[in-house]
C-alpha cells in the first residue's frame, strides 16, 4: 500500500494585530486563539502586537509556554468608550518600523481597525510587508445602538478607508461579503471559522447543573451566550422569553455573558438566571445542560457562539445572518428567520418549546453538522489568503485597480 505524503509548507513569520486577545472573552479573541494555535502548530512563527490589558506591564514578552505565540509586544492601551472591558492599543508607526526592518515578518494580519491597527497597516505598508486585515466587528452598526446614529456614515467610510489600504479583508461569510462590498471595499477573501467538537459536547449535559436551575427533566432550559449588551438585540430575546414562559411556566432563561445591560436587566428581571462570563468546561457544560438557544444580535459579522451551540446539541433561533446564513438549515438543522421579521423570530422559538418531536429532531442534527466544521481546514485557508505570495499579488493588484476608480 502507497503512502501519500503531505506537500512540505514553508514555515513563514506571521504577526497578527488586535486590540483584543485571550483571556478577554468575546468572539474576535476567541477566532484569534483558534488561529495562533493553529499557526503555531502548523509550524510558522507568530508574533502578537495588542494593547496592555489589566494589571499588565508593557514591552516586548517571550511566549510562557502557552503556544499562543512565540513572542508578543504589548503596547500602551484605553478602555474603548462604551466597551470599558475593551481597550485600544497606542503606538507609533516609527516604533513597528523600526520593529520590523530589524525582524521583518513575512505578513501581517490586523484584526482589528483601531489605532494600534491603523498604524500597523501604515508601517507595513511603508517597508513593503504584505498586510491583510480583517472585517470581525460591524462597529458602523454599533452606532446606532449608543445613541450615536448620526456617525454611521462616518464610520462606514472610515472603515472603507481602513480596509481599502490593506492587500485582503477577510471575511467570514459569503453574505458578510457581499456587505464589505457593498461599503466599498472590494478586495476580500473568505475565511470562515471552525468548532472544537471535543470541547462542545452533548455529553457535557449535567442534570445536577439543571436541578439547579430549577428545571425538572422535562421543563425547557432556554440559553443566550454572549455580549449583554444593546447591539445584541437583548430586547427581542426578552419578548422572546416571555412568550414562551406565558405557555410554558416552569421553563427557565439562562444569560451566560456579562455587559452594561446586566444590571438593568436583573432588576427588571431578577427571576432570570445570571450566570456571569464562564471558560472552558464550564462554559460547555453551561451549553449542554440547555435545550434552546437564542442568537437574536442582528450586528455579528459571523456569531461563534451559534457554532458553540450547535456542537453543544442545541436547537438554535437566529436571524438569516452570520453563521446562521451559512450554516442553518431552516427546520433541518435550526431555524432562522429574515433578518426584518422580528415575530418570526419569536414564533420559532415557541414551536421548539412547543414540539418536543422537531426540538429532538434539530438538535441531533445541530450536532451531526457540527462535527463536519474544522478549526483545521480553517487554518489553511488562511494560509492560502494570507501566507501565499501569489493571492497577495492578485489581490494587490484588484485593490490598487478599484481604489483609482472609488
Amino acid at each position: 500500500m502507497t503512502q501519500t505524503t503531505q506537500p512540505s509548507r514553508r514555515q513563514q513569520h506571521i504577526t497578527i494585530v488586535s486590540e483584543t486577545f485571550p483571556p478577554e472573552i468575546n468572539g474576535v479573541a476567541n477566532t484569534l486563539r483558534h488561529l495562533c494555535q493553529g499557526l503555531m502548530q502548523r509550524g510558522h512563527r507568530v508574533t502578537v502586537v495588542r494593547p496592555r490589558q489589566r494589571h499588565e506591564l508593557t514591552g516586548s514578552v517571550a511566549s510562557a509556554g502557552d503556544a499562543l505565540f512565540n513572542e508578543e509586544l504589548v503596547v500602551p492601551g484605553l478602555p474603548l468608550p462604551g466597551y470599558a472591558d475593551l481597550r485600544f492599543g497606542i503606538t507609533s508607526v516609527r516604533r513597528l518600523t523600526r520593529l520590523w526592518k530589524e525582524e521583518r515578518p513575512d505578513a501581517v494580519y490586523v484584526a482589528t481597525q483601531g489605532p494600534l491597527g491603523v498604524a500597523a497597516v501604515s508601517a507595513a505598508r511603508r517597508i513593503g510587508i504584505p498586510v491583510s486585515s480583517g472585517f470581525h466587528t460591524n462597529f458602523h452598526q454599533y452606532s446606532r445602538y449608543y445613541g450615536i446614529g448620526a456617525l454611521e456614515r462616518v464610520l462606514c467610510a472610515y472603515g472603507r478607508w481602513f480596509h481599502n489600504r490593506t492587500d485582503v479583508t477577510l471575511v467570514p461569510t459569503r453574505k458578510m461579503q457581499q456587505v464589505t462590498r457593498a461599503m466599498g471595499i472590494p478586495a476580500t477573501g473568505l475565511w470562515s471559522r471552525g468548532i472544537d467538537c471535543n470541547r462542545f459536547s452533548p455529553h457535557k449535559r449535567d442534570n445536577e447543573l439543571r436541578k439547579q436551575w430549577g428545571l425538572a427533566p422535562n421543563d425547557r432550559a432556554v440559553i443566550y451566550v454572549g455580549r449583554l449588551a444593546p447591539e445584541k438585540n437583548l430586547r427581542l430575546a426578552v419578548a422572546c422569553y416571555e412568550r414562551i414562559r406565558g405557555l410554558h411556566p416552569n421553563s427557565r432563561f439562562i444569560l451566560v455573558g456579562d455587559g452594561p445591560l446586566r444590571r438593568e436587566l436583573s432588576e427588571r428581571h431578577p427571576e432570570y438566571l445570571f450566570c456571569g462570563i464562564r471558560r472552558g468546561e464550564e462554559l460547555a457544560k453551561f451549553y449542554a445542560s440547555g435545550d434552546l438557544f437564542l442568537f437574536p444580535s442582528k450586528t455579528d459579522t459571523f456569531g461563534n457562539v451559534v457554532l458553540e451551540a450547535m456542537a453543544s446539541g442545541l436547537a438554535v433561533v437566529a436571524f438569516d445572518d452570520g453563521a446562521a446564513s451559512e450554516h442553518l438549515r431552516n427546520e433541518e438543522n435550526g431555524l432562522k428567520v429574515a433578518l426584518e421579521d422580528d415575530e418570526g423570530f419569536v414564533d420559532c422559538a415557541l414551536r421548539l418549546a412547543d414540539q418536543p418531536t422537531l426540538l429532538g429532531r434539530l438538535r441531533n442534527q445541530a450536532r451531526l453538522d457540527a462535527l463536519e466544521l474544522n478549526w483545521s481546514a480553517q487554518i489553511e485557508q488562511f494560509e492560502q489568503l494570507v501566507l501565499n505570495p501569489e493571492n497577495k499579488a492578485g489581490y494587490h493588484a484588484l485593490n490598487k485597480q478599484s481604489i483609482s476608480i472609488l
